[in-house]
């Protein structure tokens, strides 16, 4: 056996501080990298020992082989854990730290190799005798001959980067017409996310079910699976609630990708722990999709079943031990259920966002993997997800209630989350009932997406009676600005409200729908008791700046004061102003000054935390300036073109 005494932990985040925990209770010292962006990270605090191995952008250090492997020689390192996404699946890497002397945790180079590469990993397991999504994974790589297999296929089809994963470099096309520029696009992102272009086109599956088989193995020909996981809730191709057990999966389907996951692994000759990605359509077909030769993202829903550390029997299998029990002594227990906090905003199709968090709170009582605290920066070079919330029960419904309890809990203060789309997940009936497919968000968008301004009318009398509370006296009227507040839902339109104070003490609110009395009392810089309609309510809340954030019974708001701001001339959406919508890169523009649009033309894209979002349109016109060029790094809001109406 392999001995591990200092273990370089080649990632940053929550990833890095989940493998330190396990390294650290194993007695393993540990090694934190870094770049500058990240100097005060917790993960560096958190290691033995730190090392800096670039300046920003951040990403580009985290993917620097070279650096990393002088960091593990300079820090006296003898194994490197490379965690998931950054170079945890290349195999140049692996093979690198085994050159340097390294044990590297995971399996080795030509695993990694031979999944890594999508197209050949298909036809590796269909040689194993698994069945495979119809497709094209040929040398041609050129835009006639992808084309040509696409019609040949027929439509819909997916173009897929055969070095991808994530959900990048994918794109469905339901149309020959198309898919010349669902390909650019997908390239586009595959060059930027992997260092490689090469696509291959699949039949699409439609709406099927995303079923994942976890698997270990060891050097010594040993294998189990560890049950499987569900991760149908997606958005653009990346997951957004990972589930163990899958609901409603018969027990033979469950051993059928179980025992063909391990005999494949076996056959590749894989070490360590691994994924085996599986489409499962209507009929109970299922489909092999891909291998993923690291620790996954959703790794604690099997770790809260199984009742194993993944983490620690990476390292053991890294250092020689043999498994030491076989498939029947697996035994699965309970239910667990993970989501993604992300940096995103649900209303602009999960648009990634970037900022300071201004307030972070972690709920108590469930698993919670993070690296984040007020103050923290989101920055646009990295993964969306900055948050893991885990919840594990006696059965599905303990875990579902738990997690919505904690995520109602969970206080994100100064930038946009995914945080309420996922409660709405969580509490359909769809997804209590159990079994949804990968279109879950798109059948049911009305319910789990709604407008902003839904629910909104009592949060901005909140708001506009907090802005007034204790500015001259105890009670909301009487207050220094006459009692007039402007209040913007951030993104919305501005709402002139009137403060008064009721004969009761209360706050009374005119201006909205209708006027509403609240009754405020134990009004702290961050909590709010509040009564209103005869129910007591508590409300978390911030003001920070301009903005006051606002967060109560699962709800969330930011509103913009706008009291004493000026009026603005016009809407963007009326005078055509088309602003950056977030951090990050144009990679290309379709359009020039002068040129006539249609509503819905793309008119450029914007790189942003590694996924690629188009810029349309929003209405018939021509492009009057264009302030931006393919290649500029843009900030939110930078003006980028600005259209003349049509009329």
């Amino acid at each position: 056996m392999n001995c591990m005494q200092r273990l370089l932990v080649a990632n940053r985040g929550e990833i890095a501080l989940r493998v330190m925990r396990t390294a650290h209770a194993l007695g393993i010292e540990t090694v934190a990298v870094y770049s500058d962006a990240d100097a005060l990270s917790p993960h560096v605090s958190a290691a033995t020992r730190a090392v800096r191995i670039g300046p920003a952008p951040a990403s580009a250090s985290y993917l620097d082989i070279d650096a990393v492997i002088r960091a593990a020689r300079l820090a006296g390192a003898d194994a490197v854990h490379p965690g998931y996404g950054f170079l945890s699946e290349n195999a140049a890497f692996a093979q690198a730290c085994l050159d340097a002397g390294l044990n590297f945790v995971g399996p080795s180079p030509q695993a990694i190799a031979a999944m890594g590469d999508k197209a050949q990993a298909k036809r590796f397991m269909a040689e194993a005798g698994l069945p495979c999504v119809p497709g094209y994974d040929g040398e041609a790589q050129d835009d006639a001959s992808l084309e040509a297999a696409a019609a040949r296929i027929g439509y819909p089809v997916i173009i897929k980067a055969t070095a991808g994963g994530g959900g990048r470099g994918m794109r469905v096309v339901d149309h020959a017409q198309g898919f010349a520029r669902a390909l650019e696009s997908a390239r586009s992102e595959a060059r930027s996310a992997f260092g490689s272009d090469r696509m291959l086109v699949e039949r699409v599956v439609r709406d099927p079910r995303h079923i994942e088989i976890q698997v270990l193995t060891d050097r010594h020909g040993n294998g189990v699976y560890l049950g499987e996981r569900d991760c149908s809730v997606q958005r653009r191709h990346q997951k957004l609630i990972e589930e163990a057990p899958a609901p409603l999966l018969g027990a033979g389907v469950r051993e059928q990708m179980g025992r063909a996951a391990v005999a494949a692994a076996l056959a590749l000759g894989y070490e360590g722990v691994g994924t085996f990605e599986f489409l499962l359509d209507g009929a109970g077909a299922f489909y092999f999709m891909e291998m993923n030769t690291r620790l996954q993202v959703e790794h604690p829903v099997t770790e809260c079943i199984a009742g194993i550390d993944l983490v620690e029997w990476q390292l053991r299998v890294a250092m020689g031990e043999p498994l030491g029990f076989a498939q029947e002594d697996v035994e699965l227990a309970g239910h667990a259920i993970e989501v993604r906090l992300c940096a995103e905003d649900e209303h602009a199709g999960f648009m990634p966002q970037s900022g300071t968090i201004a307030r972070w709170r972690a709920p108590q009582g469930i698993r919670v993997e993070h690296a984040v605290a007020s103050g923290a920066e989101i920055s646009p070079y990295y993964d969306s997800m900055f948050a893991k919330l885990i919840a594990s029960g006696r059965n599905r419904e303990d875990a579902r209630r738990k997690l919505i309890k904690a995520l109602r809990e969970t206080v994100v203060f100064g930038i946009r989350t995914n945080r309420q789309a996922l409660i709405r997940c969580l509490a359909h009936p769809a997804f209590v009932a159990g079994g949804v497919s990968t279109a879950f968000l798109r059948e049911h968008e009305s319910a789990l997406l709604p407008p902003p301004e839904a629910g909104a009318e009592l949060a901005r009398a909140l708001a506009a009676a907090l802005l007034c509370h204790g500015e001259a006296g105890a009670t909301a009227g009487g207050t220094a600005r006459g009692a007039i507040v402007d209040l913007a839902l951030e993104g919305g339109a501005t709402h002139r409200l009137t403060v008064s104070a009721g004969t009761q003490g209360e706050a009374c609110v005119t201006g909205g729908e209708t006027p509403l009395a609240l009754r405020l009392h134990s009004v702290s810089p961050e909590r709010v008791c509040f009564g209103f309609d005869g129910v007591e309510r508590e409300a978390q809340w911030l003001k920070d700046g301009e903005r006051l954030h606002l967060q109560f019974e699962g709800d969330a708001w930011t509103f913009i004061d706008r009291t004493y701001a000026q009026a603005q001339a016009s809407d963007e959406a009326e005078d055509g102003r088309l602003r950056a919508p977030s951090n990050g890169r144009i990679v290309a523009l379709y359009v020039s000054t002068g040129e006539a649009v249609s509503e819905g033309q793309a008119l450029l894209v914007i790189e942003a935390m590694k996924m690629e979002h188009t810029v349309t349109a929003r209405a018939p016109g021509t492009v009057a300036n264009i302030h931006a060029s393919a290649g500029d790094s843009v900030t939110t809001g930078k003006l980028l073109i600005e259209m003349a109406s049509a009329a």
